[in-house]
C-alpha cells in the first residue's frame, strides 16, 4: 500500500501545512475582523440555496 517513508512524509505534511495555516491566520486576524464581517450570513444563504435545491429535487422525483 504506502511504504514507511511516504507514510512518515504524509504526517510531517499534515503537521507542517496545519502549523503554516494557524501562524498564517494568527498573523491577518486583524484584517480578516475588519473586511470579512458578516460573512456567516453569506453561509447561512448558501446552505439554504442548496436545501431549497434538494427539496425541489426531491419534490419533482
Amino acid at each position: 500500500m504506502f511504504s514507511k517513508g511516504q507514510l512518515i512524509f504524509a504526517a510531517l505534511f499534515v503537521v507542517v501545512f496545519t502549523i503554516s495555516m494557524i501562524w498564517s491566520y494568527r498573523k491577518d486576524i486583524k484584517i480578516h475582523r475588519k473586511y470579512y464581517k458578516n460573512t456567516f450570513i453569506i453561509i447561512i444563504a448558501i446552505f439554504l440555496i442548496i436545501a431549497i435545491f434538494t427539496l425541489i429535487t426531491f419534490s419533482l422525483h
